[in-house]
């Protein structure tokens, strides 16, 4: 039994039970989006710091026009002023999803993760526009992650594609799911999909920092299961963190998923956006080089590397030219933990900002290096090249090799003569 032996029905449509989550900032590029749609399976993009994302395919000049609006605050620990120009934020919407939805060449889909912790110093305008644009460039779903989403839908129920566009809900609790299910059944619009993301998966974690530890997927995973069929509803449920081969993705299956969603494996591939030399840090991790920590100025718990440059940032807040995790209002944990740094700082000494980190910069800098819990086997699932570096593997092989092995196995990359 493997994976291809299920499907995932979506819509009436037909998919490979595979998702390829949506890592942000452009780790999930276009490149690794498009090579599960091209095999009937679903790829993901993130709209995280989609200026910035923009101006690195594109060569616009998005982030240094805000800049250069905003210089004046450069040294102002109050940001209350720095926003983003809507217009600006639609126009690189569209612009990044018309340009990978365009490219389509299979029978998949791309979604794109919409986070809505992406505040960006004005919470519900900025996300509706995020929204819109993506359903106006024509994007086939939208995840809806980091956050409860209370009020997601109401922004978007007069969009004419708000009832075609494929909507899922990222949660980690049938207590989230419950309290999204209440406010969708309010507009009349209850999601395709339902993704559940474990204590294993990377970056933010949808758990107490002290106790995601104590929980475990297949559990929650259950739950969900359980409420839904209480409920009377037929929705595909999707889990997500720490599903490292096929033979785990088929226990889910076997077990009533609808799908299963990864990210970890895919971080390493060619197409993945970090730089080849992070992707060798990441092979080279060990479990005890993976932690959980509070670094992120949004108040979850994030998994990264403990070799992350963000975690020993002493720099300025960059909210002039990014600020996409202000709080409305302008406000910004780094930012008083950065202010407080340098107050407190002797002369002669080093700045050093305890606690947090700018989130923001490290991300588009691909200096946070976040992983799911398991990407200590990575080097499991490639080949060490002669030169003592590990083999690259293609988004193509990974997914593949998810789609059809069996017993746990892994099968290995053909090996590149270096």
């Amino acid at each position: 039994m493997n994976v291809d032996n299920f499907r995932l029905q979506l819509g009436g449509k037909e998919y490979v039970p595979i998702i390829i989550g949506g890592m942000g900032v452009n780790i999930s590029t276009t490149e690794l989006a498009l090579a599960a749609e091209k095999l009937g399976g679903i790829g993901h993009i993130s709209d995280a710091i989609v200026t910035y994302v923009c101006d690195r395919i594109f060569s616009t000049n998005f982030v240094s026009r805000k800049r250069k609006r905003y210089a004046q605050y450069s040294n102002n620990p109050d940001k209350s002023a720095v926003l983003f120009d809507l217009e600006e934020i639609a126009e690189a919407q569209k612009k990044y999803i018309d340009y990978t939805i365009s490219q389509k060449t299979g029978n998949g889909a791309i979604f794109l993760n919409c986070m809505e912790k992406l505040t960006m110093n004005s919470g519900i305008e900025t996300l509706k526009v995020r929204l819109t644009a993506a359903m106006d460039a024509g994007i086939d779903g939208l995840t809806l992650a980091a956050g409860l989403n209370l009020r997601t839908l109401d922004l978007i129920q007069d969009h004419p594609r708000f009832r075609d566009v494929k909507i899922g809900i990222i949660i980690s609790s049938v207590r989230a799911l419950s309290i999204f299910l209440k406010r969708a059944v309010r507009v009349n619009r209850l999601p395709e999909y339902i993704v559940v993301e474990g204590p294993l998966a990377g970056g933010h974690l949808g758990f107490g920092p002290g106790d995601w530890h104590t929980f475990d997927l297949k559990t929650i995973f259950a739950e969900v299961l359980a409420f839904l069929k209480k409920e009377g509803l037929n929705i595909p449920v999707i889990p997500a963190g720490g599903i490292f081969t096929g033979t785990d993705a088929v226990d889910y299956l076997q077990m009533g998923a609808g799908a299963v969603q990864v990210a970890t494996r895919f971080t390493i591939s060619k197409e993945a956006g970090l730089p080849a030399d992070v992707k060798q840090n990441y092979l080279n991790a060990r479990e005890e080089d993976i932690v959980v920590n509070m670094a992120s100025t949004t108040g979850y718990p994030m998994r990264m590397l403990t070799s992350s440059p963000t975690l020993r940032y002493a720099i300025r807040p960059n909210c002039e030219g990014l600020g996409y995790l202000l709080e409305n209002g302008g406000k910004c944990t780094y930012i008083d933990a950065y202010y407080a740094a340098v107050a407190e700082k002797k002369a002669g000494e080093p700045l050093v900002v305890k606690e947090k980190t700018c989130l923001c910069t490290g991300m588009a800098n691909y200096d946070c290096w976040t992983c799911g819990h398991t990407a200590y086997r990575l080097k499991e699932t490639t080949n060490r090249l002669a030169n003592g570096a590990w083999q690259l593997p293609k988004a193509e092989d990974i997914f593949r090799d998810y789609q059809f092995s069996s017993d746990h196995t892994i099968t290995l990359p053909e090996l590149e003569v270096t």
